[in-house]
């Protein structure tokens, strides 16, 4: 049980990042389908390094640098694989005006100028928010934003349908309804990784994450009929993105007459 368990999880790590794994844990479809429970589980992982990273980098220099730094490290343990999918997303969606010409252009893997801008928009986001952080509280964020995004794409997988069935596409090994078990389990991770933030910023940064997959779970409903694997990807930045920026959220004070 543990041992399955185990090779679920690293599994998903194979998949979802350019780390190594054991060389006992085996390969197939359905040892994938199960590891999209620990999708979150990944980004705890994903968020750790980025944590440590910081953390170090924060001895030697300004926090704007550690943020870069703490983004390359990131970038690098998943070969930005969320990051092409929010490219590829962009640009399908924004040069295609039917279901087909949309998944044509979202396969090619020629970058267009829509997905370059939404690249250059998503990492000075993400380096713009963290960097106006307080310092102690952005491991943290990074715990919670990696793990609460990678959950909200986890939903959209489990709430929509796959819409692909080309051998070529991310996600075909993960198109499957998740159980509930299996659903609690991935929400576990990122309540954990949510529970080390102030309940404010949590609350606050967990709204505006389920805003940002909600509005793109809208889009993808009425111009694809369901999720590509790019549309994951595309899930996990905007609502990594859309958590750090309400984490960062100064609500105004009463002012007492």
């Amino acid at each position: 049980m543990l041992r399955r368990e185990l090779e679920y999880f690293f599994g998903a790590v194979r998949f979802f990042t350019r780390l190594p794994v054991p060389g006992w844990v085996g390969h197939s479809a359905e040892a994938l389908n199960r590891s999209a429970r620990y999708f979150p589980a990944v980004g705890l992982l994903v968020g750790s390094i980025g944590a440590l990273v910081f953390l170090g980098a924060m001895q030697l220099w300004p926090q704007p640098v550690a943020v870069l730094l703490s983004m390359a490290a990131t970038i690098y343990a998943t070969g930005a694989f969320h990051e092409d999918g929010l490219s590829d997303t962009v640009d399908g969606l924004g040069g295609g005006w039917e279901k087909l010409r949309i998944l044509e252009i979202m396969k090619d893997s020629r970058v267009g100028s829509y997905g370059v801008v939404a690249m250059v928009l998503a990492l000075l986001g993400k380096f713009t928010l963290l960097s106006a952080l307080d310092a102690t509280l952005v491991p943290y964020a990074l715990l919670a934003g990696h793990a609460l995004s990678r959950f909200c794409a986890t939903v959209l997988l489990a709430a929509m349908d796959y819409v692909r069935e080309d051998l070529l596409a991310k996600a075909k090994p993960l198109a499957t309804r998740l159980s509930m078990a299996e659903m609690a389990l991935a929400a576990g991770f990122a309540l954990a990784a949510l529970a080390l933030l102030p309940l404010e910023k949590a609350i606050a940064g967990g709204a505006l994450a389920a805003a940002a997959t909600l509005w793109l779970a809208a889009k993808f409903r009425r111009w694809l009929g369901g999720y590509t694997g790019d549309c994951l990807g595309a899930v996990q930045q905007a609502s990594e993105i859309a958590f750090y920026l309400g984490v960062l959220v100064h609500l105004p004070t009463a002012v007492s007459g």
